[in-house]
Order: structure tokens, then sequence, then C-alpha cells
């Protein structure tokens, strides 16, 4: 069995090797050989079952290193070693073979691809553009004629559909059949592709393979705030972004010059990863499934390829090895997992207006207050002076208190909470010190990349809340006088609150209730937006001094979960513990990004550095608090803005391994940054940045992207690729249909400007784009799945558009374009145990947002919305470039009875009585061309008017309960009446669950 499957490997893999190994000496290779240097195992670095390219040369067995080791030639051991020699019969097939052996033979995808020449053709007339050339040659050698060119209702209705995901209006096709002009269809490509819905139509394809979703998947399954990186999708497309700089901003827009606002949220690609905090889990092992899931993600989403085989053993079927992977790894692997804020334009307009103001303000005090610089430096004298010596601890950890969070220590002596995130807990620390005689404590609250908006908390706004700071020596609880902090929140009205029977009675304030012996108060950070995400600093007085060399402390954090309706915490994300035997220790009032300017010497700091400390002086000086009051309430206006998963580069790198199997526990070799060399090399004299692994992706000599890319667009549109398995470009993938169209898309694209927006218009003007669908028995049994393309796509559209159709077609669509997701209907069980982990927050719409297309919808990773899901669209818990598509009971049944089909239904018969004509005919060749876009045939019409007169007649004797199957009543319009909305709905109902309606033809 074992030697059948090495058979198996070996013959599928013939194709990327110099030349077949005959059938005798494959034999002798698996019997002999493949235990060291097969598909398991590879010593020396040699494989026998693909191309041993160090072993062998072409033409010349007594030159090769495999021939001289068999037969024992030199001072190296002969081969195989420690076990029986080959026999002369053996050694001379093998020496045949090498001796016959051509030089080797790559690929096709491996290698650029190359402008082909255009084919000669039987029949020019029909060619549109050089796609139809190519299409027509592979006709020709079949004796196969492509169909007739389809009617200008389907043309229009199947453009719209692939260019905005949307049907025609009856108003756009009128306007498209009355266009007697040369260059009518032309003219609706250039609307399409200048709609705003372009981008939302073709985000989705690019949104699979980032694996976008609205939570963090796993167990836990949070909410995440993300949809900026959608809609900078959706907008970089509509801008036709050129597709390399697409790449390349996705992989390191970070690390770009002055790197934007939006080129640090479109590197939230690769931080679309789930996130597991789940309790007990180690963080580092989650960090490399994210990792290892970014790698997918490249790889299928970018260059075509299953690098992911790589991540345990040399790829079974194309020439990465292990080590490969990891080097293109490295170049991901020194990133923090960054949550920045972001603002819309209008958040970014007032923010600066803020600012301005405030600068106003501050230059007018300046301006009207001589000699303030001389104010400032006293000041600055005074502050830096005399301040007390700290020791920074490093306490172990007790893990059974910690609720199941992670104290991951850091160089500089603090720790950074990671992993699973309780609610509630108290953390105790395990001092041991030589200091004596110990007067306080300060605890730093310092900010992180890697918590949520920089930290220094880990609540959704990085801030955090300390319940209690407690100290114990020798099993007793120590006393403290006092507690100052650098910023306190304002008091609050203790005995009012708890008094309040509706109030539940958790409140964060100063410093002072963190000692106050209270688990229903703490010290509160959160200093509103724009400055809550700041390092801060509280000082801990004793009444006694401690001087016993071991003690514990405790941090409480018991103010998770209670001010929202989920279960955030709000913990400390990273903190610092030291010590001091100063009298008199009070927090350092001063921010510790002033403090740090205040060190460099007056003369070298920069006039940005300069104003920092002003901004921060000005509010220390008792006569200027009118001033200081108007830019408080500035600050008061300032944006919340939303949180963006991206990327930072860590000013630290970390090392990378190579991992046995995959396992994190098990590094084996350090790797440094580098590519497959059998893709394309690296630019010489570059450094291995991320930015450099980005252009190098792009690089026109690197073989796939381009391919990979030109294949998904036309998947798209015609429903299968030239290469049908998009996600696989290795030797292992399909055979391409049409390899020299593919090979001539790919250069056009790349020398156009990689402009997607000019391939599609290429596509959609071709006469192969343009045919009919309709199929004779002839041409399905000799094409079933329409490879040849000698007719044109028909095929169900997929999850998304199949409710953008029905929100069209019933006139509820909202046409706003981005913004946060919406959460249509869904039934409310979905979301609560046992159906999910806990239960999930669903706000259903009840306004506009009810009906915004379902791109926007809410996707929770672990309760996929039901009706996508039914339409085959995937979770986003990896990436996915190939779309399957499925045919269920469970699709109609979706689109009969589902809430919202329920409501477009009823949206769609009031329209029709509104604005449909005043006869039912004509009505109902308004209602049916805005579900198919044609008008029904004569047959179709007498079938549908019976059907309408029979539920009229069922409602009138009471056979249907009208109002059970149309709601409320709305206001009709007048002449109507509600047996006749009853009947138009029942019809709709009928319209909109047609197959047609849903199927681009």
């Amino acid at each position: 069995m074992k030697q059948r499957r090495y058979a198996l490997i070996t013959s599928v893999l013939l194709s990327i090797k110099i030349e077949a190994q005959p059938p005798e000496v494959r034999v002798i290779f698996e019997k002999s050989c493949y235990s060291c240097h097969g598909p398991a195992m590879q010593s020396a670095n040699l494989r026998l079952d693909v191309q041993p390219d160090k072993a062998i040369v072409p033409g010349d067995a007594a030159g090769s290193v495999l021939y001289q080791r068999i037969t024992g030639a030199g001072d190296a051991a002969r081969m195989p070693l420690g076990g029986k020699p080959l026999d002369a019969g053996q050694i001379a097939a093998i020496k045949k073979w090498i001796d016959e052996l051509k030089a080797p033979r790559r690929h096709w995808a491996f290698t650029p691809p190359v402008r082909a020449a255009m084919p000669n053709v039987s029949n020019p007339g029909w060619v549109r553009n050089p796609i139809d050339a190519f299409v027509l040659v592979k006709l020709d050698a079949e004796k196969m004629k492509p169909s007739a060119e389809a009617d200008r209702t389907t043309q229009l209705r199947r453009l719209s559909l692939d260019l905005i995901g949307l049907p025609p209006s009856p108003e756009e096709i009128d306007a498209f059949l009355n266009d007697r002009s040369a260059n009518a269809y032309e003219k609706q490509v250039d609307r399409l592709l200048a709609s705003p819905h372009y981008g939302e139509k073709w985000a989705r394809m690019w949104l699979d393979a980032a694996r976008y979703a609205d939570s963090d998947g796993y167990e836990k399954d949070k909410q995440r705030s993300v949809w900026f990186y959608r809609d900078w999708v959706i907008q970089a497309l509509n801008r036709d972004m050129p597709y390399n700089e697409f790449v390349i901003e996705q992989i390191a827009g970070d690390l770009l010059p002055n790197a934007t606002q939006d080129q640090m949220v479109a590197t939230g690609f690769l931080r679309n990863s789930m996130v597991n905090e789940e309790g007990g889990i180690d963080p580092e092992q989650f960090r490399m499934e994210a990792m290892f899931d970014r790698m997918d993600a490249i790889g299928k989403g970018i260059l075509g390829l299953t690098i992911q085989c790589a991540q345990c053993h040399n790829h079974k079927y194309d020439p990465i090895k292990q080590e490969d992977y990891y080097r293109m790894l490295a170049f991901l692997n020194s990133t923090h997992e960054a949550n920045v804020a972001v603002y819309t334009p209008a958040e970014q307009m007032k923010r600066a207006d803020v600012f301005r103001q405030i600068r106003e303000i501050e230059g007018t005090l300046q301006h009207h207050n001589a000699g303030w610089e001389n104010r400032m430096i006293q000041w600055e004298e005074r502050v830096s002076a005399n301040l007390p010596q700290w020791s920074v601890i490093t306490p172990d950890v007790d893990d059974e208190s910690t609720g199941g969070q992670r104290y991951i220590p850091q160089k500089d002596g603090s720790f950074l909470a990671a992993g699973y995130a309780p609610t509630k807990h108290t953390v105790k620390l395990k001092v041991k010190t030589d200091v004596k005689n110990i007067t306080a404590f300060r605890l730093e609250l310092l900010n992180d990349p890697n918590l949520p908006l920089n930290g220094p908390g880990r609540s959704i706004q990085g801030a955090c809340a300390l319940t209690e700071f407690e100290a114990e020596v020798a099993g007793k609880k120590v006393k403290f006088a006092k507690a100052t902090a650098d910023f306190n929140q304002p008091e609050k009205d203790l005995e009012a609150i708890f008094n309040d029977n509706t109030s539940r009675h958790r409140v964060t304030g100063p410093i002072e209730y963190a000692i106050d012996g209270k688990d229903d108060t703490a010290w509160g950070i959160d200093a509103g937006p724009g400055r809550r995400n700041q390092p801060r600093n509280a000082v801990f007085v004793l009444e006694k001094p401690i001087s016993e060399g071991e003690f514990t402390i405790r941090l409480k954090q018991n103010h998770g979960g209670w001010n929202s309706d989920d279960n955030q915490n709000n913990n400390l994300g990273r903190f610092r513990l030291s010590i001091t035997t100063a009298a008199g220790a009070e927090a350092d009032p001063v921010p510790a990004g002033v403090r740090a300017i205040l060190k460099i010497p007056r003369e070298k700091r920069t006039p940005d550095q300069a104003q920092t400390v002003f901004s921060y002086w000005h509010t220390t000086v008792p006569e200027w608090k009118d001033e200081n009051a108007k830019i408080e309430a500035l600050w008061a206006q300032h944006p919340e803005g939303s949180a963006q998963l991206a990327l930072k580069n860590r000013e630290d790198g970390r090392e990378t391994h190579v991992l046995m199997r995959g396992d994190f526990l098990k590094p084996a070799a350090i790797v440094t940054p580098g590519v497959p060399e059998f893709l394309n090399p690296l630019p010489k004299g570059v450094a291995p940045t991320r930015l450099t692994f980005a252009k190098w992706l792009v690089d026109p000599k690197t073989p796939t992207t381009a391919r990979s890319i030109v294949n998904r667009v036309w998947q798209a549109y015609f429903g299968a690729g030239i290469v049908a398995t998009a996600e696989n470009f290795g030797t292992q993938c399909e055979p391409p249909t049409h390899p020299e169209l593919l090979d001539w898309m790919a250069v056009e694209f790349m020398e156009n400007g990689w402009s997607l927006k000019k391939l599609q218009r290429l596509i959609v003007t071709s006469a192969t784009y343009r045919q009919a669908s309709t199929v004779t028995p002839d041409a399905l049994a000799r094409d079933p799945y329409n490879t040849l393309l000698a007719r044109g796509p028909r095929f169900r559209v997929d999850a998304e558009i199949v409710r953008d159709i029905e929100l069209k077609a019933s006139g509820l669509l909202n046409e706003k374009v981005g913004g946060p997701s919406v959460y249509p209907p869904a039934p409310d069980f979905l979301f609560q145990p046992p159906v999910s982990y806990g239960p999930k927050n669903w706000f259903e719409d009840k306004g506009e947002n009810r009906y915004r297309r379902a791109l926007y919808t809410f996707r929770y990773r672990s309760v996929p919305y039901p009706m996508l899901q039914t339409f085959d669209a995937p979770n986003g818990d990896s990436s996915c470039v190939r779309r399957s598509r499925s045919n269920t009971p469970l699709q109609a049944l979706t689109t009969l009875n589902e809430p919202f089909a329920m409501e477009a239904a009823r949206a769609l018969a009031l329209k029709t009585l509104r604005d449909g004509g005043r006869t039912d005919a004509e009505r109902l060749a308004y209602a049916f061309q805005r579900c198919v876009a044609r008008r029904p045939t004569g047959e179709e019409s007498r079938e549908l008017l019976a059907f309408l007169e029979k539920q009229t007649s069922r409602m009138r004797e009471g056979w249907v309960d009208i109002w059970g199957l149309t709601g409320e009543p709305p206001k009709l319009p007048e002449g109507s009446n509600p047996l006749q909305f009853g009947a138009w709905t029942a019809l709709s109902r009928v319209l909109l669950n047609l197959d047609e309606t849903i199927t681009k033809e």
C-alpha cells in the first residue's frame, strides 16, 4: 500500500521533472531510496520523487552525483547508506536514464507570461477584440461555432449584474433600447464602471480572499470593528487603484513613506485572521496560527499557489521547500497585532478643526504673554528636580489568579496581558526584593501596539479600570496612607448612586477609589476621545514602610462587562510596578511623552516637541484657566472615531524559525527573509523588508500574480476560470482551457497599468461575453460545462446578489455606500445558547439600514447569516477564491418565507399598484420587468394574471388571511383595496422567486 502511494505521488509529479522516470528506475528509487530521499524525508536535502537538480546532470551520468554515489566512486560513502548496494542491472538502468535525459522543463505557470500572437481564425468578422480570436481558434479546432449575440435586454441585465451587482431599472432598460447609436452598449459599460456600486460588487470577490468578517471567530467570536478595511477595498476599486499598488498597500501600507490613514487601514488584509481569546490558550500558538492564515491568504489570494502545504514539510507537488515557506513568513513575523484609531472624512475634518482652534488659543497665549518662555523654563527646572528614585520590580505571577489571562513579561520589566480576557479577576503578584523600608508603590499603565487603540487597557476603547490595589505582607494586608495619580476621573456622588435601585453600582472615578476597599468603585483613566489612550501612573503611599523582602501585590479588576450589554473586559493591558524608599512620593503629573521630551536638551528639541511641552505646561498656569477651559471644551468635541485592525512594524524584530511539522513548540533552524527562487529572485541590494516582499509579489517577473487575478476576474464573469482551480496554479492545477488567452490578458493587464476596470471593459465588450446563453442539445453534449465558450454565461448569482436583486426589484434598496455593518432581520435563537456560545448582540435594524446591500450585513464567523450561508457565501474562517454553487430546496424556502423576502414582496406589490399602470396587464409587465428585466410573453402573462385572479377570489372568500400574508396594511394608492394588495403580494412572491430572477442569463 505504501509503495502504491509513493508511486501515485511520483506519477503526478512528473510534470515538473526533467522527464518521466522509466518504471524500472522509479521502482528502484521506491524500494531503495525513498525511505531517506522521498516524500516523507529528504536527507541531505535530496528528494528523488521530484526533480533532483543537485544530484543529476541531464545527459551525463558520469558527472552526476547520484550516479557516483550509487557506484561508490570517489571517497564518499556508497548509497544506499546502510542498505543493500544496487546490483549491476539497477545501476545500468539509472545510468541509461540519466544519459538520455534532456534539459529540465518548467511548469508553465512558473515562467513569466508572454504575450501570444493573435491567431488566425475562420470568421474574423465575429472578432470584436483579441479575446475573441483566442476563443474562436479553439472553437475552430473543435469544429464548433459561437452562439448568436444575446438580445439587448439580456445584455444589459447581464452587464449590470456583473459590473455593479444590481439589475437594471425599467428606465435604464428603456433608455438602452431606445439608444440606436453605434456605441450604445459601450456607453452602458462606461456608465456602470463609473458607478459607486461597482466597488461594492467587486469588493465581495476580494473580501472572500481577505477572510473578511465582523467577529473574531473561535469560541468567543467577539465583535470586531474592521469595516474601514471593507470600505477601503470598495473605494480603491471604485478609483481603479492599480492592482499592484492595491496589493502593496495591503501587505505593507504602513511602511510607505508618510503612510496615510488609508494605507494603514489597507494592512487589515493581513489582520483579518481569526483571534482566539478562549481561556487557557497560549497566545503565541494562536499568533502563529494567524501567521499561517496570512500566508494562506497571500498564497491563494495573490500568488494563486497552495503555499500552505509547505507549513509542515516540503511541498509534495510544487518546488516549494519548507524553508521557503518560513523565509516568506519571516517578512510578516516582525509585526505588532495593532488596533488603531481611524476616522471618517467628516470626523477627520472635525479633528482638524478642533486642533486648529486649540492652536489658535495657544498661539494667542504665547503672543499676549511676553516672557512665557522663561516661565516655562523655570517650571521645567522645578518638575525635573528632586524626583524620587524608583526601582522596577519583576514579580512572579500566580497563574491560578489570572482567570485564564496571560501576563507576558516584557524587556522593560512590564507585563503585557494577552489571550483570554476575564471580565472579573484579581491577579496575584509575588515579589522578592533586597530593598528595605519601602515607602510606596508605583503602578505605570503603558501603551502597547498590541492593545486596542494602543491601550493602555484591554477594553475595546483601550481603557481600563483598577478596582483595588492591595498589598500583603506575611499574610496580612497593609494599609495605604494615600494614593495619587496623574489623571483622575471626576468623583461621583456614591451615596446617591448606591441608593439608586436601578444603578448597577459600579463606578469609575479618582485614584482614591482604588484603595477604598469597595468592589463597586475603581480608578478609571478614560479621559475621553483623543486623550484616552495615554500612559498613566499612580502612586500608593504606605502607612508604614515595608522592611520584609517578600510581599504580595494584588490588582483587582472587577469593572468589566458592566457598562454595556456585552461581556467586554476593562482590564489593565500593560503595566509595570516599581518601589521607592523616598518619603512623600507622588504620581508624576507630567505626561510620559512630555517627560521624555524634558530629558532632551532644550536646544536639541524640534519645534513640535517644544510645542508639546507648552501644550501641557499652559494647563498648569492658574491665570490661564479661562483659556484652558476653552481648550478643554474643544477636546470634548473630538470625534470618537472607530477601531481598525492593522499592522505595525516592531522596533525589535523577531527571529523566525522553521517549525518542525508546523508546531510552534518545535522551532528548528533560524531563517532570514526570502522567497522561493523558482518563481523569481528578490532584487539585489534592497533590504529584505515587508515592503520589499510586497513589491516582489507584484513584480511583472513574478509569474503567477497577474495570471491569478486575471483568472479570478474571468471566473466571476464566466462561472469558471481559464484555470478552474483558481487557488492553485501549481503542478496539480487543472490545465488552462485557453493558455494563450490567459497569458495574453495577464500581459495586457500589466502593460495597461494593472487596471482592473480596463481589464473588465475588455472582457465585457468582447463578442465572447455578449453571446446568448441558449444551449443546443449538441452543444450541451459536446461541451456541457461551456469550457470552450461557445455560448454566453448562465448561472445563479452569488448569495449577496440574490438579496440585492430582491431589494432593487422591490424598491427597498438603500443605496448608501460604506459605513458600519448593519443588522437585517435574523432569528433571535441563533444568537443565544446552545446555538451560539454565549449570547451575542444582534441589534436588528428597523430603519433604512435594514435595506442596505448584503455586503454590509454584519458577519459573525460562528453564526453565519442564514440567508447568505444558504446561498454558499463563505463565513471568513479562511481565504476563499472560488465559491461553491449549490442548488438546494432550502434556497427556495429562504426566498419564499424569510421575513425579509416577505417584506420585499409587499414592497413590490405596493410599488406596482402605485407606479405600474392602470390595468392588471400593465402592472404585471411593470413588476415582471423589475424582476427579470424583460417583458412577459403572452403565455406568461395569461398564467400569471390567472394566478392573480385566483388569489383575489380566495381572499374574497376568506380562504387566505390577507393580513397574515401581508402584515399591517400600508397606505394604499387611491383606487386600490386590501384584496388587490394581498393578491399582488402573493404574485410578487412568485416573481421574486423565479429562477430567472436570481440567474444571470
